[in-house]
């Protein structure tokens, strides 16, 4: 599946670039990809796209009283089942991108529902990397350089100074 996701982000500069999934289904099957992958992806691409437009909606407009926004304070609490689907690496990736102010309390939600659609137990940091990309393609965004560089290199063979 995350081939497929690979493929999409590489292929589709923005989630609203995308064609719809019945025609992306067809391009990706035309491309070789195997029928239950496309399946397992495009199921997970639904679930992004809802996830995403549910929370533009819930975006008050710029002259309203924003409701209830979480402080600099507040804490995640991570459940039992999320804490075994995402393991403590993946789970110290996305604190380490909300701590950096990188990813946003709303777009760590959705990666974290997209992580636990996503297969693997726990998932691997590889593929939750692809799904931060992910989330941020879905709104149009691209992530800063030094994130972008964080996501798409491999950490091993790097030296620390």
């Amino acid at each position: 599946m995350f081939e497929v996701l690979v493929y999409v982000y590489e292929h589709y500069w923005r989630g609203d670039a995308c064609p719809e999934l019945e025609q992306l289904g067809r391009k990706l099957s035309a491309h070789g990809f195997e029928p239950d992958e496309i399946h397992d992806a495009l199921v997970w691409l639904d679930g992004l796209n809802l996830a995403a437009q549910s929370s533009r909606e819930n975006d008050p407009p710029e002259h309203a009283p924003s409701p209830a926004v979480q402080s600099a304070a507040s804490m995640r609490v991570y459940s039992i089942k999320e804490q075994d689907h995402l393991g403590a690496e993946c789970l110290g990736f996305v604190s380490f991108l909300e701590s950096s102010g990188v990813l946003p309390a709303a777009m760590r939600e959705i990666v974290i529902d997209r992580a636990m659609a996503a297969p693997g137990d726990p998932v691997s940091l590889d593929d939750l990397k692809i799904i931060v990309l992910m989330v941020y393609w879905s709104f149009g965004e691209e992530p800063d350089a030094l994130v972008l560089d964080e996501l798409c290199d491999p950490a091993e063979g790097r030296l620390a100074h």
